[in-house]
């Protein structure tokens, strides 16, 4: 088993760098690393005939930041994992936390022609080498993730039917003509402070810092060159809001909602692979800061019409700090595979 570091956590639980070498991301357009390490976590019993729970990351997550701690006195994700395995909170499991991040901050666990394959490198390289190497998965596959991590794993229970037997969607992105286009504003402000968006990608590429007006602008650009890429056009995207003069193009906003959950459960075979599932769950906080609580609203009758089953928590919070929700939504998880 290649691997970067190895640490012993809780109840002697192991996390560790796992390395792969992608050949679905070889020659992508980014020119981004097609070697990656991705964090996984293995309980001391090791993961033999173990789920898999393959965690996704929100926008601008990748495997480093994962194991990294915002504070010395609290517990990064892995960490609070690993202690709920050993004090019986959870049963044991490996966990897998995919580096799936682009030069602009995230893939949405697709494949584009603008950013790469990393749906293809998830699905046919990185979770059978991780499976190969513990034995854990097979039928015991689990999805899980936050924000642009939740719409990866809806999106990809949808396109991929039978591949997970769970999933859950924290705060997953979705309704994008709520929380995306409330968005284009700040995104517009931000690429006519540095001179557009080539020049902006320029000055961030040159060490800028991400301050709120950047995230913006690199928000927009990131989700562009996954819902809306074209190879002819500079950036390898088209964009929904015209940089010069602001205007809406409605026929580039029209693709992204293409690739919308709100939209695509609306389609029987995307709704039949949600139903597959033994359980699906979806939550959200009531103060999210991109109105993700509403997305979520419009979606469950979505569902509800499609005859899918779920289970589903409002709970009082925002889109930020939210590891706790994994205490929540594990447990049942686990449970169901």
């Amino acid at each position: 088993m290649p691997d970067l570091f190895q640490r012993e956590l809780a109840g002697g639980a192991q996390l560790m760098g796992f390395v792969l070498d992608s050949d679905a991301l070889q020659g992508n357009p980014m020119g981004d690393p097609t070697q990656r390490m991705h964090p996984l976590l293995t309980p001391s019993c090791g993961g033999d005939g173990l789920p898999l729970v393959v965690v996704l990351t929100g926008f601008t997550g990748f495997g480093l930041k994962v194991l990294s701690k915002t504070s010395l006195w609290e517990e990064n994700l892995p960490e609070r994992i690993a202690r709920m395995m050993s004090d019986g909170l959870i049963p044991p499991a490996v966990y897998l936390w995919p580096s799936c991040e682009t030069k602009l901050g995230g893939s949405q666990y697709m494949n584009s022609t603008a950013t790469g394959n990393y749906e293809t490198m998830l699905l046919e390289e990185l979770i059978p080498a991780v499976e190969s190497a513990t034995g854990a998965g097979g039928t015991r596959r689990i999805v899980a993730g936050k924000s642009s991590g939740g719409y990866g794993a809806l999106t990809l229970v949808m396109r991929n039917p039978g591949y997970f037997s769970a999933a859950a969607c924290h705060s997953g992105d979705m309704a994008f003509d709520l929380s995306q286009y409330r968005g284009f504003p700040e995104a517009l402000t931000c690429w006519k402070k540095y001179g557009g968006p080539t020049a902006f990608l320029d000055a961030m590429s040159r060490g800028r810092s991400l301050g709120h007006l950047e995230h913006g602008g690199m928000d927009c650009l990131a989700m562009s060159s996954c819902y809306s890429p074209n190879a002819d056009a500079k950036l390898g995207f088209d964009l929904p809001v015209d940089p010069e003069t602001g205007a809406f193009q409605k026929d580039v906003f029209d693709r992204w909602l293409e690739k919308d959950p709100v939209r695509m459960v609306e389609q029987s075979e995307c709704a039949s692979a949600l139903s597959q599932l033994n359980l699906l769950f979806l939550d959200c906080g009531e103060t999210d800061e991109f109105a993700l609580q509403w997305a979520l609203r419009r979606f469950l009758p979505k569902l509800d019409s499609a005859g899918v089953a779920y289970e589903s928590d409002f709970w009082s919070g925002g889109h930020f700090r939210t590891d706790h929700r994994y205490e929540v939504s594990l447990p049942r998880l686990l449970d169901s595979v």
